[in-house]
């Protein structure tokens, strides 16, 4: 029997995702010109800080920072970390005592709105989890950030795609790097797995892959861990592992209360509780790496399984035409 120590310490909704981006303004304007976003905040040379570029775009309760990236060689524009809103001390302490690797100590940012304080974890790869804990801070996103000075003059009203709140974040993994990534989450955050399905259930005629969803105790924090398994080619997570140069996020899931208005193209999958009927972008960026997924549960909990032969099967004909649906050797190494 789980008790509600093994489910984990209580956090709540997701508060924001951190994207490094090599054009801001082209790619902030992409949001709101594609998927209904607006504008929030900036910071940059205008208001005072030389070191650091950065557009906040919002819908609903997804919020975006896309930030300048200096070094855009090593994955390509990308998701750089995911933001939990907290009170930051307890879990990063916590967190610090179980082993984990504290890439800035708990500090606050402060400006004439309030205080807000943060603290930020290494996760997997160069990915990171950051605590934030806004308590009494009114300002319009984080300290130092002003209202937008660029607006599209040719966007008097952005789309409305009706975007709520994060679902998930996908991580993609090497080979064999799952299940320690599931179980950091498990020890240094207390998540617990919380769904998974193995290359029996996840494959194609030529990939398959693993996956473990963990969570924290209230579900509202939740990630699917992937990792590719042998297949007779190249499977979308080894392409995304080879051209992202490491493990990363593969994509962002935003709940919708319509996705008829969201988006085309729809998947549908089902139990005898509910549904879930699913969206996906092809990759936003550059890279076949991040895309993004537009999802609406009805009593539905799980992860689109029916879909996932449907969904595989469109990524693969992205991969053959791209020249990387390629056959693997006896050991999985890509003739490519």
């Amino acid at each position: 029997q789980t008790t509600y120590t093994d489910k984990g310490e209580k956090v709540p909704l997701g508060d924001f995702l951190l994207m490094k981006i090599y054009c801001l303004q082209q790619a902030a304007s992409y949001y709101c010109n594609k998927l209904g976003f607006e504008p929030l905040a900036y910071l940059g040379l205008e208001t005072g800080h030389r070191e650091v570029v950065s557009h906040a775009v919002k819908q609903g309760n997804v919020s975006l920072d896309a930030e300048y990236m200096e070094d855009h060689k090593s994955h390509g524009s990308n998701t750089k970390g995911f933001h939990t809103c907290t009170n930051i001390y307890p879990p990063s302490q916590k967190a610090r005592e179980r082993g984990a690797v504290i890439v800035k100590e708990p500090h606050t940012m402060e400006d004439k709105y309030g205080k807000v304080r943060l603290a930020v974890l290494q996760t997997y790869g160069d990915t990171t989890h950051t605590f934030v804990e806004r308590t009494g801070y009114t300002g319009l996103f984080l300290p130092g950030f002003h209202p937008p000075l660029f607006k599209d003059a040719l966007l008097d009203k952005p789309p409305c795609g009706k975007l709520a709140f994060i679902d998930h974040i996908v991580g993609n993994q090497p080979d064999n790097e799952m299940v320690p990534v599931v179980e950091w989450y498990q020890k240094n955050l207390l998540f617990h797995s919380f769904w998974s399905l193995d290359d029996k259930q996840l494959q194609t005629e030529f990939s398959a892959l693993c996956s473990i969803v963990v969570a924290n105790n209230e579900k509202t924090v939740r990630m699917p861990i992937n990792e590719p398994a042998m297949g007779k080619r190249r499977s979308q997570t080894q392409e995304y592992v080879e051209y992202y140069g490491g493990p990363g996020v593969q994509h962002i899931a935003m709940k919708t209360s319509d996705i008829s208005t969201a988006e085309l193209n729809i998947l549908v999958d089902y139990d005898n509780n509910g549904y879930l009927l699913q969206s996906f972008t092809k990759p936003i960026q550059d890279r076949p790496s991040v895309f993004l997924e537009v999802i609406l549960r009805h009593n539905h909990q799980g992860f689109g399984t029916g879909n996932f032969k449907s969904l595989f099967q469109a990524i693969e004909a992205d991969q053959h035409a791209r020249g990387n649906l390629t056959v693997l050797t006896s050991n999985g190494v890509s003739n490519i």
